[in-house]
């Protein structure tokens, strides 16, 4: 890999022997894709994926202690993805010793060393780091040093931003440093897209069930989906944008994409359009009777496949301001329809901090708690990784929930019915 002088005297030890590890780090990493060259991190912040104090992660915490030691602070201000706890969440006597005795024990150390290492502020966890209340929205063409499926596919994708998936301890080192190894989603053919996806649904498909399909079918490449702006229109506004919010979540965990172009949508499908399809690309259509075939295949691991629901999550990735409005109005109306004054079974909302905030200041909020939700910051997946937890019959209308937990996937409209029906053997 070809250095500039200042990275190689870096590299040769120039700010001491952590950063000229940190540097190595990065070069390795480079080098084992085919990187020429480094190149300089330009978002004004970084977005990291650990949020979560593990006991088992006790080395990567010793090394965030080294780093802090040397004066290796980010060189960005960061965000970084939701925090496990949250005490407004149920849990029994024995999962609440679990989580705080066994598994997140090295939670308050982790997060006294982000405030040292950079974050923006006490109230920065999110997956969903780029909605406007928390203020973490890469420009078109920045280059990035982040780490979180979601995120970074969203920040590819719609806002045309420039980063590679990396793991959360890459992507400080890449802020600490300030550059970035040159590969992948960072190069422009790495942007090219090797499939044509597409859409002939008759009714806009569910996002994350879309998603989900497109993820497992072309696994790491880059799709342009055709058919799509048909539903969501050309215009990236709110409701477009929440839509790939949850799609591209799904692509992201159901496969391992990175970026996707939606045709006369995201930003590169409307600068380039079909000049940014690779040569022998592959086709995959989609339909409504393909959809129903990729649903019925998701794997059902509950013990008792026909157990009544005993939690919901809706948020994974965090819901966003319009979403806590549109479920909280669903919701009413619903239960008003069908006599009822509360969700009949425990259904936990979640989303980002600064999101809850304004959503508080709404008659909207008051709205919510009368029917029952708990709004919380959490990561649903930190919570479903607890083994007493994971035994639940749980639903959501998440995919990247159902991907790597034992929770049940349920499309939106499914939840909404389930939620709002009385159950079985309750008044």
């Amino acid at each position: 890999m070809q250095l500039t002088p200042q990275q190689q005297a870096l590299l040769d030890g120039a700010q001491g022997e952590t950063m000229a590890k940190v540097v190595k780090t990065l070069v390795m990493y480079g080098d084992t894709f085919g990187a020429q060259r480094m190149v300089p991190v330009t978002s004004e912040y970084g977005h990291t994926v650990i949020s979560f104090g593990l006991a088992v992660m006790k080395p990567v915490y010793d090394l965030y202690d080294r780093l802090i030691e040397s004066g290796l602070t980010s060189g960005q201000k960061f965000t970084a993805d939701p925090l496990p706890l949250d005490k407004h969440v149920p849990t029994s006597l024995l999962e609440d010793i679990v989580f705080r005795k066994i598994m997140y024990t090295q939670q308050d150390r982790y997060e006294q060393q982000l405030k040292k290492l950079g974050i923006t502020a006490d109230n920065a966890y999110t997956c969903t780091c780029y909605l406007e209340q928390v203020g973490n929205t890469p420009k078109q063409g920045d280059i990035l040093s982040w780490a979180e499926s979601s995120a970074v596919v969203y920040a590819n994708s719609v806002l045309g931003a420039r980063c590679n998936r990396n793991s959360g301890m890459l992507e400080l080192m890449g802020s600490i440093a300030g550059f970035v190894p040159e590969f992948g989603l960072l190069t422009d053919e790495g942007r090219k897209a090797h499939w044509l996806v597409e859409v002939k649904c008759t009714r806009r498909p569910e996002a994350q069930l879309l998603g989900s399909a497109i993820g497992m079918k072309v696994m790491e490449e880059v799709p342009y989906v055709k058919g799509l702006d048909k539903w969501l229109g050309t215009t990236l506004d709110e409701e477009a944008c929440t839509y790939l919010k949850d799609f591209g979540a799904a692509t992201a965990s159901n496969g391992a994409v990175g970026l996707y172009h939606i045709e006369n949508l995201t930003p590169e499908a409307v600068e380039q359009g079909e000049s940014i399809i690779a040569e022998g690309a592959q086709t995959y259509v989609i339909d409504d009777a393909e959809l129903e075939r990729v649903k019925a295949n998701y794997p059902v691991i509950w013990k008792n496949p026909d157990a009544e629901p005993q939690l919901c999550f809706v948020g994974c990735p965090h819901m966003t301001f319009r979403q806590l409005i549109d479920w909280t109005t669903a919701i009413g109306a619903e239960l008003n329809k069908n006599g009822l004054k509360k969700v009949t079974v425990p259904t936990v909302f979640t989303a980002s901090t600064p999101v809850i905030k304004e959503f508080e200041k709404t008659p909207y909020y008051k709205q919510l708690k009368r029917q029952g939700i708990i709004l919380s910051y959490i990561c649903p997946l930190m919570y479903m990784n607890n083994p007493l937890c994971k035994k639940k019959a749980v639903i959501t209308s998440s995919n990247k929930l159902r991907t790597y937990t034992s929770a049940r996937y349920y499309t939106e409209a499914e939840i909404l019915h389930t939620i709002t029906t009385k159950r079985e053997g309750k008044k």
